[in-house]
Formats: C-alpha cells, sequence, structure tokens
C-alpha cells in the first residue's frame, strides 16, 4: 500500500479537514450513536441507512465512469493513479473477498439486515424500480422509502448530478469513508445479547478495515491530485464537504426520531 501512502502534510487537505471540522463533529458526537443500544433501535437504524449505503456506490460509480474509461471501444483515460486508486476501491466494495466467495458491502448489508429480523421489502422494491429503468426521484416516492433516507439520497445525486469532479472526491472522502466507525461498539454490545447481528457486525468490521488501512488513504490522495494547489478549487471542497455532512447529519436527526 506505499503507493497510495498520500503526503499527510499536504496543505490542502490540512486546511480542508480544519474547516469542515465543526460540520464533521456534528455527525460524528450525534445523539443517534448512543440510542443504538437495543435490537429494535439497530434494526431501525438499518432500516433507514441501507439506502445511504446504496447510493455510496453511485457516487463510488460516478468518480469511477469520470476517472476511467467505461465506453466500448476504450482508449486510456484520467490521471493513471486515479485510475488506480478508484479502481481498487470499486473492486472491494463491489466484489469483495469474504468468507467463502466474493459479495458486494451492499449485498453483505443487505444479509445483515434479514439476519437480524429487519424489512428489507422496501429497499428491495427501490431496487427493483431502479434496476428496471425508473428515475431515482421517482423510486424513491413509488415505494415507501423512509423520509430522511430519501432525502439524503436526493443530496447524494444531486452532487452526482450538478458537482464538479473534484466535489464529487471530497464529498467521498471527507463525507463517507470514516463516519459509521463511531456506531460499532455499540453494536458490538448489543449483539452480545442478542447474537442476531453477526452480519452487521461482520460489515462493520470489513468496513472499519478496507477504510482505515486503504480507502481513506486512497480517497485522500486521489483528492490531492485533483484539486493540487489550485485554491479555489479547494475552497469549493469545503462548500462541498460541508454540505454532505449537513445532509448526513439531518440522516440521523430523521432515523433518532424514528427510533423506539
Amino acid at each position: 500500500m506505499s503507493r497510495y501512502e498520500w503526503d499527510q502534510s499536504h496543505e490542502g487537505i490540512s486546511q480542508l479537514k480544519e474547516a469542515v471540522a465543526a460540520a464533521r463533529s456534528n455527525v460524528i458526537t450525534h445523539d443517534m450513536y448512543a440510542r443504538l443500544k437495543s435490537h429494535e433501535a439497530i434494526v431501525t437504524f438499518m432500516e433507514h441507512h441501507v439506502y445511504a449505503v446504496w447510493d455510496f456506490m453511485s457516487l463510488l460509480k460516478s468518480l469511477q465512469r469520470s476517472l476511467t474509461c467505461v465506453d466500448v471501444p476504450w482508449v486510456p483515460s484520467g490521471p493513471v493513479s486515479s485510475r488506480r486508486l478508484i479502481n481498487d476501491i470499486v473492486l472491494v466494495e463491489e466484489s469483495d473477498d469474504l468468507g467463502d466467495g466474493f459479495i458486494s458491502h451492499f449485498e453483505l448489508y443487505l444479509r445483515g439486515m434479514e439476519e437480524a429480523g429487519a424489512d428489507t421489502s422496501v429497499i428491495g422494491s427501490f431496487i427493483d424500480l431502479i434496476r428496471n429503468g425508473t428515475p431515482v426521484t421517482e423510486a424513491l416516492t413509488a415505494v415507501a422509502v423512509p423520509e430522511p433516507s430519501a432525502g439524503f439520497v436526493r443530496s447524494t445525486f444531486a452532487f452526482i448530478q450538478e458537482s464538479p469532479l473534484h466535489c464529487q472526491a471530497a464529498a467521498f472522502a471527507f463525507g463517507r469513508e470514516d463516519l459509521i466507525p463511531e456506531m460499532f461498539q455499540q453494536v458490538v454490545d448489543v449483539n452480545e445479547n442478542t447474537g442476531k447481528l453477526g452480519l452487521f457486525v461482520d460489515y462493520l468490521r470489513r468496513h472499519i478495515q478496507v477504510d482505515d488501512e486503504e480507502h481513506t488513504p486512497m480517497a485522500m490522495q486521489m483528492l490531492a491530485d485533483l484539486c493540487g494547489d489550485d485554491q479555489q478549487k479547494w475552497q469549493d471542497c469545503v462548500e462541498a464537504v460541508t454540505s454532505t455532512l449537513d445532509a448526513r447529519t439531518r440522516l440521523w436527526d430523521g432515523i433518532t426520531a424514528a427510533l423506539p
């Protein structure tokens, strides 16, 4: 992984971290984490949060589409280092090597929901609509997607459809890769009492492992490559990250209000 070790003294990354610290704190110190103390609460969380797991892949694929060539006939496209970074992240997220086979992290999450007894019928119907060509905004209203989740997905797709590449990369690096681990210990504690969250715990453990060791350094390097010394791009990233973190806070607010 030495090829992906970004310069931790990079001025743009350091300034961006400082600028978004307050918005990030709102997410990682949210009251919701302390409320995940029962099996029922975690099931409710899953039924809302699964849509953020799904739209993460769309943001990732948007980055892959912009940084590599996904057309036929193929031609070399995009910065070589960023091609490798994004393709490595996609490989793990879309087809991770777990247990006796391969699985996407989204599908692992669904299995965790099923094991826990969570309702997967709504997310299943939503995915069926998307697979059959229904636009995302229409699919969100065609089935009973919880409104906090629907609002979060809409904000993600606004990024995908309207934001420049460096802003998408910033939202990906700072708005996705390092937020979920804060809930991990609460989930482990509940699992020790109920024994019904094993796959969800596996998801969280794998997420923490690949994010800490691989994906966060990769995402930071990619962002540094895309912004370089362009101060306007770094300022754009501050606004993008703040916006995506605010959207996450609203999602956490909505889930908290729905918890039993």
